[in-house]
C-alpha cells in the first residue's frame, strides 16, 4: 500500500516528491514506488456561504439576523475546485494506506488539509509532518521523525473554532451594518480594533499643542569641545521654564571660565539585535526599502519556496530550538558567499555556544526564527528585491554568532558658574557584531541623548576656557502618524490601546501575538486598504471618512483589542487540551446574538461624502471617488452593480525632473504620466523617450501594465468573504 501525502503549495509538494523520489507526473500529482504526493493551492474547502443553509440568505435583510447554523457546512472553493476534485480522487484510491498531512506546520495549515479530509470524507489513518524548512534534509529528518496526525486534534479544533468564531461575528456584524446603514460597510475582530488604533493616533495628533522646551550649550575653545547644559536634579537636557534658563544663562556668562570637575570612564558592551520573526522583518523592510508588509510576505515566501535559502517565514518566534544549534555551521556554508564570505568564515572555527540570547525551546511554539537553511545559495538568481530581504536576514543570523559590540563611554563634566555641563564620548574596543553591518545604526533620539564627540585627553581640574554659551530652544513634537512599520508593532503589542488597563489581558495579548498573527497581518492591512478604509499619503497611512464613520456605527466591544485577547487566550487553551471546543463556541453564539441587537438598536446615519458627478457607465447613478493604496478609483455607489474604474495610478516610472514615482492617468492613448513636481508626458511620449535611452519599455511590458490595472478595478477584495460580498444584494439599494 501507499501513503498519500497532501502539501499546501505545487512547490513544497516538488521539493517532497524530489527527495522521495516520486517522478512520475500525473497532472496535480506525483506519484513513486512508495508514495503517492498531491497538494492545496492554499485553502481547497471553506466554510460555506449563508445562502447554502437557506435560500432566503441570498438577499440581505435585517430580519433574518443573525444567521445561526446549528452544524457548519463546508464548500469546495470554486476557483481550485478542480485541484480538489485530484486530491480527493487519490484519497479514495484502493492502493492508499495512508495520509501523511504536510501543510504548513501551524493552526492554518492544520486546517487547510482538514477541512480537504473532512470534505472528501476521509477514513483512513492519518500521519503528520512536521517541519520549518524544505530543504532536502529538513524533509528526510521530518520523514523519520512522522507523528499520529490524531496528536494535532486540538489544533484542529482551535482552527475550526477560529474560522466558525470568524463566521458568526464578521458575517453577521457586516451584513447589520450593511442592512442598518444602507452602505457597504464591514467589521471584524481584527480590523475594526486596528482602525480604532490609527483612530486613536490621528485623534492624538489633531488635540496636541506644541510646547517650547529650552537648553544651554557651552562651545569651548580648549579643549575644542561642545558642552550642554544638564540639571542637576531631573538629569535633563532641557527645561520648559524659559526664564529660569535665562536667569542660568546670565549667570554662567558672568563665569568667564569653566573647570573640568570630574572624568568618567565605563566600560560597556552592546549585544546584537535578536533574529528576525516574521513582523519584525516586515517592520525592517518597511522602514529600509518602503516595502509594505504583503510585498515583504511575498518575497520571504519566493525565498523559502523557490530558493529555499531561508526557512519558514510565518514564525512568531525570535529564538532558534535547542536541536537547530548542530546545524547552524552547515548554514554557515551554505550563505557564506559573495558579500558574507569573509564574515561567515570567521565563524568556521569558533565553537558555536547556544547562548540563552537567541536558543530558548520555551520561546519556540511552531517554528523558529527565519534563518539562513543549509541550500547553496546562488546570488545572482535572485531579483533585487529577494536580495535585499535576503540580506536582512543574513547579516542578523550573522550577527547574533559574533561576540558582543565592546567600548569604553567616556564623560566629561565642567563646572561654569555653579552649573553642570557635560559631553560625552567613546573608544571602540572590540567592534564585535557591528563587523557584519556595512553602515553604521542610525543615531539615537539627539533630543534625549548627548551627541557623541572625539574627546581630547583631560583630566579632573583642568580649565575649560573660550567658552560661548547659547541658549537653544525647540519644540515638542505630536505623535508620527502610522505607517505599515509602526502600524505592525501597533498591532503586534496593542497593550498601550487597552481601555481596560487589565494586566491579566495585557499579558495575553503579549502572550498570544497582539491582533491577528504574523501570518495574517499584512492581508488585514491589504484589505483595509481594498475596502478604501484606509488611505496613503506618501508613506504615512491615514483613516478614510468611510472609516471615520464606521467607527462612530460599529459596536464598541469590537473596537477594542480585549476582544482578541479574550479569543486567543482560549484558542491557545483549546490547541493544548485545556479548553473544550463546545464551551468556546457556546460563548461566541451568545456573543454574536448580543452584537447584532447592539447594531439593530444603534442610532447613527452613513454619509457618502465621496460622490461624484460622473456617470456609471453600467448603471447611470453617480459615482463613488476611492483612493485605493496606489491608486485613485472610481467606484459604484449601487453595490449590485459594483462597476469600478481606475483614474490614476501610482506607477514605478520615475520623473525625469526630480525623480519620484510619476502617477499614470486617464484612459486608451490618452493616458498621461504627471509628478508632483508639475512634469507631465503622454505615456507615447514617455516610451519613445525610453526606448531611445536605452531602457526600452515594450509592447508586451505595456501591455501588462495596463491588463494589470485593468484587472484591479474589476477584481473583488481578495478575502475569505469575496464571494458573500459579491452576491450582496439588497433590490438595488445605494451603497
Amino acid at each position: 500500500m501507499k501513503s498519500l501525502i497532501i502539501a499546501e503549495k505545487p512547490s513544497v509538494a516538488r521539493d517532497i516528491a524530489r527527495v522521495l523520489h516520486c517522478t512520475k507526473n500525473q497532472g496535480g500529482v506525483l506519484e513513486g514506488n512508495a508514495y503517492v504526493i498531491t497538494w492545496g493551492l492554499g485553502h481547497l474547502v471553506t466554510l460555506a456561504d449563508p445562502e447554502d443553509y437557506d435560500p432566503k440568505y441570498k438577499e440581505w435583510k435585517m430580519e433574518d439576523l443573525p444567521m445561526m447554523p446549528d452544524q457548519f457546512k463546508l464548500e469546495v472553493i470554486k476557483q481550485t475546485g478542480k485541484q480538489y476534485s485530484v486530491v480527493k480522487k487519490q484519497l479514495h484510491r484502493n492502493d492508499v494506506g495512508e495520509i501523511i498531512i504536510a501543510t504548513d506546520a501551524g493552526r492554518e495549515g492544520e486546517l487547510v488539509a482538514r477541512l480537504i479530509l473532512e470534505k472528501a470524507g476521509n477514513k483512513k489513518p492519518m500521519k503528520r509532518l512536521w517541519i520549518s524548512s524544505v530543504t532536502d534534509k529538513a524533509i528526510k529528518e521530518g520523514f523519520a521523525r512522522l507523528k499520529d496526525g490524531h496528536e494535532y486534534d486540538n489544533l484542529y479544533d482551535a482552527a475550526m473554532c477560529r474560522a466558525e468564531a470568524d463566521w458568526l461575528v464578521g458575517i453577521n456584524a457586516t451584513r447589520a451594518l450593511t442592512c442598518k446603514y444602507n452602505a457597504q460597510l464591514s467589521c471584524g475582530r481584527v480590523q475594526t480594533p486596528t482602525l480604532a488604533m490609527i483612530a486613536r493616533r490621528e485623534e492624538e495628533i489633531k488635540s496636541f499643542v506644541p510646547k517650547s522646551y529650552y537648553g544651554i550649550t557651552a562651545k569651548a575653545s580648549q579643549p575644542a569641545l561642545t558642552f550642554i547644559w544638564r540639571d542637576d536634579k531631573s538629569k535633563s537636557y532641557r527645561s520648559f521654564d524659559r526664564e529660569r534658563l535665562e536667569g542660568l544663562l546670565k549667570q554662567m556668562n558672568s563665569s568667564k571660565d569653566g573647570v573640568i570637575t570630574e572624568v568618567k570612564s565605563t566600560p560597556k558592551k552592546s549585544f546584537a539585535p535578536q533574529l528576525y520573526d516574521l513582523t519584525e522583518l516586515q517592520r525592517e523592510a518597511n522602514r529600509k526599502f518602503n516595502y509594505s508588509a504583503k510585498e515583504t510576505l511575498n518575497i520571504m515566501q519566493r525565498l523559502y519556496e523557490n530558493h529555499k535559502v531561508l526557512t519558514y517565514p510565518r514564525t512568531d518566534s525570535r529564538y532558534l530550538s535547542s536541536d537547530i544549534v548542530p546545524s547552524i555551521k552547515e548554514r554557515l556554508e551554505a550563505c557564506g558567499v559573495g558579500p558574507y564570505r569573509k564574515l561567515a568564515g570567521k565563524l568556521y572555527n569558533v565553537k558555536i555556544e547556544a547562548k540563552p540570547s537567541f536558543v530558548d525551546d520555551k520561546k519556540v511554539s511552531d517554528h523558529h526564527a527565519i534563518i539562513p537553511t543549509e541550500q547553496f545559495v546562488q546570488l545572482d538568481h535572485m531579483t533585487i528585491d529577494e536580495r535585499r530581504v535576503y540580506d536582512l536576514v543574513v547579516r542578523r543570523f550573522l550577527a547574533v554568532l559574533y561576540p558582543p559590540f565592546e567600548y569604553e563611554q567616556t564623560e566629561l563634566e565642567v563646572m561654569i558658574g555653579g552649573e553642570t555641563l557635560v559631553a560625552r564620548g567613546k573608544t571602540v574596543k572590540a567592534p564585535g557584531w557591528k563587523e557584519v553591518y556595512e553602515t553604521p545604526d542610525e543615531d539615537e533620539d539627539e533630543e534625549q541623548e548627548l551627541k557623541e564627540q572625539n574627546l581630547p585627553s583631560v583630566k579632573k581640574g583642568d580649565p575649560v576656557k573660550g567658552i560661548t554659551l547659547l541658549m537653544t530652544e525647540g519644540k515638542t513634537k505630536p505623535p508620527a502618524p502610522f505607517n505599515e512599520a509602526t502600524l505592525l508593532s501597533a498591532m503586534e503589542n496593542p497593550v498601550s490601546y487597552l481601555e481596560t488597563k487589565d494586566r491579566d489581558m495585557a499579558k495575553t495579548l503579549g502572550e498570544t501575538g497582539g491582533l491577528g498573527t504574523v501570518a495574517t497581518r499584512a492581508d488585514i492591512i491589504e484589505k483595509l486598504f481594498s475596502s478604501f478604509l484606509l488611505e496613503k499619503r506618501g508613506k504615512d497611512i491615514f483613516l478614510t471618512s468611510k472609516a471615520k464613520q464606521l467607527l462612530t456605527l460599529v459596536p464598541e466591544d469590537l473596537k477594542k483589542p480585549e476582544l482578541t485577547a479574550d479569543w486567543e487566550m482560549k484558542l491557545s487553551a483549546i490547541a493544548t487540551g485545556k479548553l473544550k471546543r463546545g464551551s468556546f463556541m457556546k460563548d461566541i453564539r451568545l456573543y454574536s446574538e448580543e452584537l447584532i441587537q447592539m447594531i439593530k438598536t444603534g442610532e447613527g446615519n452613513f454619509r457618502h461624502d465621496n460622490l461624484t458627478n460622473t456617470k456609471c457607465p453600467v448603471c447611470g447613478k453617480r459615482m463613488l471617488s476611492v483612493k485605493g493604496k496606489n491608486s485613485e478609483m472610481l467606484v459604484c455607489q449601487d453595490r449590485e452593480c459594483g462597476h469600478r474604474e481606475v483614474v490614476s495610478r501610482t506607477s514605478n516610472a520615475r520623473c525625469p525632473v526630480c525623480h519620484k514615482k510619476l502617477e499614470l492617468k486617464g484612459k486608451g492613448d490618452g493616458q498621461i504620466f504627471v509628478c508632483r513636481c508639475g512634469y507631465k508626458e503622454k505615456l507615447t511620449a514617455f516610451k519613445e523617450r525610453r526606448t531611445k535611452e536605452g531602457a526600452g519599455v515594450s509592447k508586451k511590458d505595456v501591455a501588462k501594465y495596463l491588463n494589470k490595472q485593468k484587472n484591479e478595478a474589476a477584481e473583488p477584495i481578495n478575502s475569505p468573504f469575496a464571494d458573500a460580498f459579491a452576491k450582496l444584494n439588497l433590490g438595488g439599494e445605494k451603497d
